[in-house]
């Protein structure tokens, strides 16, 4: 009787665990800083200083919710003579530059946001 019991637990903490990982990925989830998977961040356009010479597609893995998406684009956006538009549904920062812009660079600093580039086009 004792082991039926111990079993039942096991399973209710493992339904509650599913529903939040569940949760999680759909990016409803506090964890990322999310809740309602409502909330749309004021993420401000970069402006380039000079005209533009090229543009990278980043495919990047392992986002989830909108505070994600901010944290690629500030990334990004911090080196100098770049501009990223992340789309959370496409799983992609779409990098405008004006200037030489080095590939490892640009998976360097996604890899320290914690988020990993899976390819550039």
């Amino acid at each position: 009787m004792v082991d039926i019991i111990i079993v039942l637990i096991v399973i209710v903490l493992l339904g509650f665990a599913l529903k939040g990982s569940i949760k999680h990925f759909k990016g409803e989830s506090p964890c990322c800083g999310g809740g309602s998977g409502e909330i749309v961040l004021d993420i401000p356009d970069k402006k380039l200083e000079n005209p533009i010479l090229g543009k990278k597609v980043l495919k990047i893995s392992g986002m989830h919710c909108e505070h994600c998406v901010k944290a690629v684009t500030e990334a990004i956006n911090k080196i100098d003579g770049v501009a990223a538009k992340v789309n959370l549904s496409e799983n992609e920062a779409v990098v405008s530059y004006d200037r030489e812009l080095d590939d490892e660079q640009l998976r360097k600093i996604v890899k320290d946001a914690g988020y990993r580039v899976v390819s550039i086009k």
